[in-house]
């Protein structure tokens, strides 16, 4: 920030001790005392300032505290983990003979903006693993729970662990609905019928 716009509101004296600036004459002591001022103003503001960011950031702890044992409570336990299955709600989602043909619609634009990035449908491994023959090793239920909720899985799931041990990046989470996964699965099933 520069001084400049506050040497202009400062009045002009006759003495001895003059500060130059844009061919203005400035008492001097009159220009310390202004400057002075400012700063001590500058700093109390900052100090609010701060002080009002620590208490807004701090002070939601309670309820974050209660989210989280509320997440905790809802996730079974290693002893409870299914390998069929997975962790989450879905228990009995089973694959139809035929993908729905608008599912699979659905799925493909979803898994090209969501999915696509990191996994390819075929063999190949881009960051994820491929999904050819994924319905094929995994239950519909399975799916389901690692895709909308993939997080419990991958610290529980050994399968999965060794995978991310292969590919270095845990799947992120991308908060894909209930319907969107549904979709996703049926693209997948699709793929790996044709295929």
């Amino acid at each position: 920030m520069s001084i400049i716009p506050y040497i202009q509101y400062i009045k002009y004296y006759n003495n001895k001790n003059y500060f130059y600036d844009l061919n203005h004459k400035i008492a001097f002591k009159e220009f310390r005392i202004f400057v002075s001022i400012k700063c001590y103003m500058m700093k109390k503001i900052l100090t609010l300032l701060t002080a009002f960011a620590l208490f807004t950031a701090c002070g939601n702890s309670e309820q974050n505290a209660d989210d989280n044992t509320t997440a905790a409570a809802e996730i079974p336990s290693t002893e409870e983990y299914d390998p069929n299955r997975g962790l989450g709600p879905h228990t009995d989602y089973v694959y139809a003979d035929q993908p729905d043909a608008t599912l699979v619609a659905e799925g493909e634009k979803i898994a090209g903006s969501k999915c696509k990035s990191c996994h390819k449908i075929t063999e190949e491994r881009l960051v994820g693993p491929g999904w050819k023959g994924v319905t094929q090793r995994r239950t519909g239920s399975w799916l389901m729970n690692f895709i909308t909720n993939p997080d419990p899985m991958i610290d529980k799931d050994p399968e999965l662990q060794a995978q991310l041990e292969l590919c270095l990046v845990r799947m992120p989470n991308q908060n894909v609905a209930e319907a969107q996964a549904k979709a996703i699965v049926e693209y997948m099933r699709n793929n790996d019928l044709t295929q």
